[in-house]
Parts: C-alpha cells; structure tokens; sequence
C-alpha cells in the first residue's frame, strides 16, 4: 500500500503527524530525514515507518510532501533527480514558505504534479488552518486528495498562489501568543499578578474570538456592543488606534510578506 511520504522530519512533520495521529489517520506515514536522531524520535513518538534512503523514500509515495526549511528546498529537489518517480508519487505538496510552484516544477520530476499547503502548527490538536493552491494541471480528483489529507488536521481553504504570502503572514498563531504576552504583561504593569493577568488577557482574546465564531455576528456589530460610548472598552481601543495600533499590525504583515518573497529568491 503506497504511503504518504515527508521529506524532512522538523518541527512541522512532528505537528502534522501528532495531529494525524489524535484525528486516527490509518493510512501509513513515512518520513524521511538524513538526521537518524530525528527519525528515531518520529518512530519512538508517534510509531510511524522511517526511511533513510531518500530514492526508497519517494518510491513508496502516493503523496510527498516537501517538509524542509526553505533554503533547503532546491538541493533536497535536486538530490530526487535520480530517484525513480515513475514507482513513485504523481503529486507533491511543498510546504515551503515563499517558494512558488513555477521554481518547484522547475526542479522537481516532470512527471509530478505540484501543490503547495501552508499548514498550522496547531495542527498538532487537529484543529488547525491550511491553505492549499495547486498548478493548473493537477486534476480535481488529486486536489481533493489533499484537502481531505489536511482535512483530518482541521479547516482548509483553498486560496491563489498569489495570496499565499499574505495568507502565510496572516494565519500565523504567533499573532495570537504575541498579542496575550503583549496584553498579559501590561495587565501586570497595571497591577494585576501573572496568573490573573494571563487569565483575563486570554479570555479577552480567545474567548472574544470564540463568541465572534459561534454567534454568527459579525465584527463590526461585536465592536459597536463592546464600545459602549464613554465606557472602558472604547476608550481602550481609541487610545490604541491613536498609539498606533493598525499601523504596527500593518507593518508587521508586510515585513512577513517581503520575508516570503526573499525566500523565493533563494
């Protein structure tokens, strides 16, 4: 039975095989890594088969799924040009941020077929976000093989490549961790100790997010309920806005998007 492969055991094959594992994926997993160490804790961890030939690797896929840092994209591509692709897989998901599809195919085998996906690392919990865009050759019944295999990691949306920068430095949970230590430690400074002020920083985001998710009204009608005029809320947010609140956010998003685009460049 052909396998979904991983080239690259990191962080993120750790994340996606943890959540194929709580969401009880059965079909098998393969990863393989040139660092024996990294497979060892792969198989130890979350009992999936591990390869260190990198030619058997790709032979056994159905799926591969291009898992290592940017920067190492076009030597582990070029590394596959002995490999024997006709055995193998005849669709390749790289999760390679920034790296278009047009820099992809150009490396990869010509016989594969090419998707990228930006995965969550809360995708861990299954309960994750991916955004999923394919070349225009990759029929329909293989785009759905990938968004029912990231499916099982939670919600999927299939966006443009051209969005993928943006999305990329958008979705990132480490908006969320860095806006509760952010708030978490003002709320200390005010006078509040660490507990109460990670609890009450936490509520206001994710419990806030939460509501805005299951009430079905939009923000914009959440804003005007929270802003009562005169009241703590808006006098809050104002004093945000004025302090320059949305520029910084703004800023920020665009220093990870250039940061994508750098990538690509490599």
């Amino acid at each position: 039975m052909k396998a979904t492969v991983f080239l690259g055991g990191g962080r993120i094959t750790s994340a996606l095989v943890a959540g194929l594992r709580l969401a009880k994926y059965k079909p098998p997993l393969v990863v393989y890594d040139r660092h024996p160490e990294k497979l060892r804790r792969l198989k130890r961890e979350f009992n999936v088969s591990t390869e260190h030939d990198l030619a058997r690797a790709v032979s056994q896929a159905c799926l591969l799924i291009v898992a290592v840092r940017p920067q190492d994209v076009a030597n582990l591509l070029d590394d596959t040009a002995n490999c024997d692709w006709a055995a193998g897989p005849r669709l390749v998901v790289s999760l390679a941020a920034g790296i278009p599809l047009q820099k992809l195919r150009s490396k990869g085998s010509s016989a594969a077929r090419w998707g990228r996906a930006m995965p969550s690392p809360v995708c861990r919990i299954a309960r994750g976000l991916t955004a999923v865009t394919f070349e225009e050759n990759v029929a329909m019944r293989q785009r759905k093989q990938v968004r029912d295999f990231f499916g099982h990691l939670g919600s999927v949306l299939e966006i443009p490549e051209a969005h993928f920068d943006a999305f990329t430095a958008t979705f990132s949970p480490s908006h969320g961790y860095h806006a509760l230590a952010t708030l978490a430690r003002s709320a200390q400074a005010a006078g509040l100790d660490r507990k109460a002020a990670l609890t009450a920083a936490a509520h206001a985001i994710a419990g806030g997010i939460f509501y805005w998710q299951e009430s079905g009204q939009t923000l914009d009608e959440l804003l005007r309920e929270a802003a009562t005029p005169g009241g703590t809320a808006a006098a809050t947010m104002a004093a945000m806005n004025r302090a320059g609140y949305e520029r910084v956010v703004a800023k920020g998003l665009w220093t990870g998007i250039k940061q994508a685009r750098i990538n690509a460049r490599r």
